[in-house]
């Protein structure tokens, strides 16, 4: 076990959605999609310290539960009932990867929590079997314990690992609007035809390091319902293309937007000249993982 004295430190890494399609709306109500999944550089950062009992959170976020309804007590609870912990756990976590951004963060931070606890209590426990218990708390919780370049099927739960995207800079702006998930695929015709993104083209060129096979197949369903709802995502899409990027997209069901940019210089330009349009509440300039 490790020394109580020195917490474990974890981080948890967001991601993007190079392209999100949906192939149907199963009977559960869950939808099957197909998606490419991509860590960037915004993290958060957990540490964990063994207690006497209980599951303890803190935070710099006020705006986050701390109690069984943070998937960071989600993820710790079912790992302790799994493995027959006995011990309690404090778990701090430092928050900036934005909150109902469609970037994962609260998927990610459960994710680096079955990490986190697996190396504080010296649990045996394989990746895969790790990938097993987090999708019992979030369906994007197992690709965010695999991280990188990555195919997504199923509800999200069957992986398939990608070669490395190619190199670039990525723009993240997040406008100051939340939007829920839910909402989002509830309000989805998936029996309404809809033009669907070149998944498969978007894996070749991922594999050959093209970056404009890439850029020109990004796409995502979900903007069809997001963007009507909140037109400043199209907004923030269209700024973007104009300040130079080979690509932008919503990501996951939104409302955070990225720009994809061949260097950090083009990047880092068009992050300045956002901030000044005052249209998002957060910008990152950062890259692929």
């Amino acid at each position: 076990m490790q020394d109580t004295e020195k917490p474990l430190a974890q981080r948890a890494y967001a991601k993007i959605n190079l392209g999100l399609d949906v192939v149907r709306r199963l009977e559960n109500g869950y939808h099957e999609v197909r998606m490419v999944m991509q860590t960037v550089g915004i993290s958060d950062l957990l540490t964990f310290a063994e207690a006497e009992s209980g599951i303890r959170i803190t935070t710099d976020c006020g705006e986050l539960p701390v109690d069984e309804n943070n998937l960071i007590y989600k993820a710790a609870r079912l790992l302790a009932e799994t493995c027959g912990i006995t011990k309690g756990v404090s778990i701090h976590l430092e928050k900036h990867i934005p909150i109902a951004a469609g970037m994962a963060g609260g998927s990610s931070d459960a994710a680096a929590t079955l990490l986190g606890l697996r190396e504080l209590f010296s649990l045996e426990l394989t990746d895969e079997q790790l990938r097993e218990l987090g999708v019992k708390v979030g369906a994007d919780v197992p690709y965010c314990i695999m991280g990188g370049t990555a195919l997504a099927e199923g509800i999200g739960e069957v992986l398939t690992p990608l070669a490395p995207a190619p190199r670039c800079s990525i723009l993240v702006a997040k406008p100051g609007i939340q939007v829920s998930t839910r909402y989002v695929y509830e309000h989805l015709d998936a029996s309404e035809a809809w033009e669907h993104p070149d998944i498969d083209g978007m894996c070749a060129a991922i594999a050959a390091g093209d970056l404009a096979g890439v850029t020109d197949r990004l796409g995502n369903v979900l903007e069809r319902v997001t963007i009507p709802a909140y037109p400043v995502i199209a907004r923030i899409k269209e700024e973007m293309l104009d300040m130079g990027a080979t690509g932008s997209l919503m990501s996951g069901s939104g409302p955070t937007v990225f720009g994809i940019y061949e260097s950090r210089e083009q990047a880092q330009t068009a992050c300045d000249q956002l901030a000044q349009k005052g249209l998002a509440e957060q910008l990152f300039v950062t890259e692929f993982i």
